[in-house]
């Protein structure tokens, strides 16, 4: 055909395409939108939208439901089951373990390890022969589906808007132990300190005032001023054995080395009485409210009133070594003994035989105290040979749990502000140990003394202890914090730094 005959027929046909060739099935009702489309008298350029519905739809019924553009019918549209389809991401060539690797991880930071693992091994529903594989490292973290649990509460505290059993697994991680200087913040000389692990040499009254026994004397040295004031000299031919203060913190009792126990007035500088009774050295002293008890090389404990003329009151047989670790119960109604012959004792009040008898130490019990946040519950410790702290219920005489600390245990003391305690020990590590109750965690150790330290005390607002050894050195330490703030100790003392003489 020439290029007239396409003029005039209006159709611009390809070269080499006759008119005749094209062949339309019309049927008797009104022209389809080809013929339209054909026959306009201003022949136009079709898009491919347009194209795309006609090869792909059928005729239409009617001439009014022809249209260029495919509208779905939303009512018949089953939206409650779309899903994401699970997409393999683009993986570079080589990569492939990688990118599967990262995934895995990022899935798991994001929404904990439990989450979006498990994926069918066959293909999604109304995804055609795709296929997901099980270990696809892409999985679809949201899908469009009917809520059959109701709405999720804007305020839920899972990342899922769910509180499932992964919700724990994002609390609020446990707080760090609490951090303890590990160097003292004073250190006094203390010439003459005995190593002898059956004295008990140092101690801290209410008073805030520290005694220790030196040789034949002893020295009081006031916290706040730092000034050193000696209270008495028991001449050559005795010792200091033991010292200890009221609860009051006015009076202190000494032991010496002939068995005797003097009282004095800590204010005054006074002696107010002299007791005997002991045969040989008062190691160990104790006080209740108002029975002063002393334990001795002769095996023996004297109860001594001070409202009374003569020199004790009762006597506690029940040891076969030195007594040389003597506590009463806060409460004034039980006493505790530790011997050398590795017997804990608990004494009432009132009785002259021990309620109970605790062998379970292999080693000398000089270490003993009670706690101040639960009744009946007391702590000893044992020597070389044990080295073990263990815990009783004294109302029923059982042993609530023990520890090897690796050395001998020389003193135990309670916080008062906290549930925790500190034991000193000597050979072989002469470290300073701080304990949470009832965990036993170590909260700290401490080290500096060279020697084994066999003397402790603690400070009236029982934020720091002082530590004696043979090494001839008071160190003080801040272990614990103050009643009102639980905040971590401050690595600076109430005093100076710096290193001076108790005498």
């Amino acid at each position: 055909m020439d290029s007239n005959q396409r003029r005039k027929s209006g159709i611009n046909l390809p070269a080499g395409m006759s008119e005749t060739s094209l062949r339309l099935n019309t049927g008797t009702g009104s022209p389809s939108p080809l013929i339209r489309a054909l026959s306009s008298p201003s022949p136009r350029i079709m898009s491919p939208r347009t194209i795309s519905n006609l090869t792909s739809s059928p005729s239409s019924k009617s001439a009014g439901a022809c249209s260029d553009r495919f509208i779905p019918c939303r009512s018949s549209s089953r939206l409650h089951t779309f899903g994401l389809l699970d997409k393999p991401s683009p993986v570079k060539e080589g990569g492939g373990a990688n990118n599967e690797a990262y995934t895995r991880l990022l899935r798991c930071e994001l929404f904990g390890p439990d989450f979006g693992f498990s994926s069918p091994a066959g293909g999604t529903k109304g995804s055609g022969s795709y296929s997901s594989p099980a270990s696809s490292p892409s999985k679809n973290m949201l899908r469009f589906k009917t809520d059959s649990s109701g709405q999720n509460s804007p305020y839920s505290g899972s990342i899922l808007g769910q509180d499932n059993g992964s919700s724990s697994e994002s609390a609020t991680p446990p707080k760090p132990p609490r951090k303890v200087p590990k160097t003292p913040h004073k250190v006094l000389d203390a010439p003459s300190l005995q190593d002898d692990f059956y004295l008990n040499l140092v101690d801290w009254s209410s008073q805030n005032v520290l005694a220790v026994g030196l040789g034949s004397c002893v020295y009081l040295w006031t916290a706040t001023t730092s000034k050193v004031t000696k209270l008495c000299d028991l001449g050559p031919n005795d010792g200091v054995c033991s010292v200890q203060w009221t609860r009051e913190g006015s009076y202190i009792s000494v032991g010496t080395s002939l068995g005797k126990v003097q009282v004095w007035d800590g204010t005054q500088c006074k002696k107010v009485r002299t007791m005997g009774g002991h045969q040989t050295r008062t190691g160990v002293l104790a006080w209740s409210s108002r029975i002063l008890s002393s334990g001795s090389r002769d095996r023996n404990i004297l109860q001594h009133d001070l409202r009374v003329p003569s020199d004790y009151i009762s006597k506690l047989v029940g040891h076969k070594s030195e007594v040389c670790g003597l506590k009463w119960s806060h409460d004034d109604r039980e006493l505790a003994s530790g011997g050398n012959d590795n017997q804990l004792l608990v004494w009432n009040q009132h009785s002259t035989q021990p309620l109970l008898k605790l062998t379970e130490h292999t080693a000398a019990v000089k270490a003993i105290a009670w706690s101040p946040h639960q009744s009946n519950l007391l702590v000893s410790g044992g020597g070389t040979a044990d080295r073990c702290i263990r815990f009783w219920n004294t109302a029923n005489g059982s042993q609530l749990n023990h520890v090897d600390t690796g050395s001998q245990v020389c003193n135990l003391a309670w916080s008062k502000n906290v549930n925790e305690l500190v034991s000193t020990h000597g050979y072989s590590q002469n470290q300073i140990m701080v304990w949470k109750y009832p965990t036993l965690a170590k909260v700290a150790t401490l080290t500096g003394h060279s020697m084994r330290v066999l003397y402790l005390a603690m400070s009236p607002d029982g934020q720091t202890i002082v530590t004696g050894a043979g090494d001839e050195t008071l160190r003080f330490w801040n272990v614990f914090p103050s009643v009102k703030s639980q905040a971590p100790v401050r690595d600076s003392g109430l005093w100076s730094l710096g290193r001076t003489q108790i005498r």
